[in-house]
């Protein structure tokens, strides 16, 4: 991939980011999720690239999706498999509340795992408890690991968990150990990021989200050089067909970095689009927006925040659905 895609890939969450920021807060996830996909697809079209989407939101008749096999990009450059989530958190969007991103991944053709739509059991860590984690242990042996690895008592570790029913048993366990926990109503892609920055103050990610997130996660820590292992959790014959498909026939079988993302090379790219530990969210000033974003490079290690001034000169109309 070439050097100058980076700075490209930021343009589309930026553009993402701004479209939907202007729904914070009005109770609408929907019409919050359309405008980021609409500004993506619009910016993507711009990006010298043969890029495929293989992680999406939708299949081909559902409109505006950016659906699974969609082409990308000018149609020249380098060959690219794309994966997208142009509104991390919907629902927070809505509610105006933290850690909503505009978040895209890319690799090298062949490179992205192509995660079924289902859920995934995640851990994930930074860079200084690589190696020391293992998703089938117990919690206590987790968090001991990455305590030692950070120099810190287990009392003074923060887990953060996606605040769901389905997460009780691992909670309990977290509290038992007596670590802190951070609980997340939504966006665990930020939060696997956040374990990888020091002045988040998360140490490790525990518990099941989308598996199409988890591969955008491992994008993002495999630039970072942490470590997101996964399991994928079919919950009907339709999912276990679906990871057939994908080749998978021992369920349990641990994802690791190199089965979610190939080769020696990746391209993460996310803006805030509401305030969260690592990046801020959109601000309209006038006839100013601004955007805060991260975008990194698996090959050289680089990692860039990058402050935005957009001109707001030509506003959309906003119209709520009843």
């Amino acid at each position: 991939m070439e050097r100058s895609l980076s700075m490209e890939l930021v343009r589309v969450t930026e553009a993402a980011a701004l479209a939907s920021a202007r729904w914070m807060g009005r109770g609408v996830k929907d019409e919050a999720d359309d405008a980021a996909t609409t500004a993506m697809r619009d910016v993507f079209d711009t990006v010298p690239m043969k890029g495929t989407v293989v992680i999406g939101e939708g299949e081909m008749d559902e409109a505006p999706m950016l659906y699974i096999g969609e082409k990308l990009g000018t149609g020249y450059g380098p060959r690219v498999d794309v994966a997208v989530d142009p509104l991390e958190g919907t629902n927070i969007v809505a509610s105006g509340t933290w850690n909503a991103l505009a978040v895209l991944a890319v690799a090298d053709h062949g490179n992205l795992l192509h995660a079924p739509d289902m859920y995934m059991d995640k851990i994930a860590v930074g860079p200084e408890a690589v190696g020391m984690i293992d998703i089938n242990a117990p919690t206590i042996d987790n968090l001991r690991a990455v305590a030692r690895a950070r120099n810190k008592d287990v009392e003074d570790l923060v887990a953060i968990v996606l605040n769901r029913p389905r997460h009780e048993k691992v909670i309990q366990e977290i509290r038992e150990a007596g670590a802190r926990i951070k609980l997340i109503s939504d966006g665990d892609v930020a939060a696997a990021i956040n374990t990888a920055f020091e002045g988040t103050g998360v140490d490790i990610l525990f518990g099941s989200g989308g598996a199409p997130e988890g591969v955008i996660a491992a994008v993002a820590l495999k630039c970072l050089g942490g470590e997101l292992q996964g399991k994928l959790l079919p919950q009907d014959e339709a999912e276990l067909e679906r990871c057939r498909n994908m080749g998978i026939t021992d369920i349990d079988k641990v994802l690791r970095m190199e089965d979610l993302v190939k080769g020696d090379d990746a391209i993460f790219a996310a803006t805030g689009v509401t305030d969260g530990e690592l990046l801020k969210g959109v601000q309209f000033k006038g006839t100013v927006g601004t955007t805060h974003s991260v975008v990194m490079r698996a090959k050289s290690g680089t990692v860039r925040f990058i402050d935005g001034r957009h001109s707001l000169k030509k506003k959309p109309d906003l119209v709520i659905k009843p």
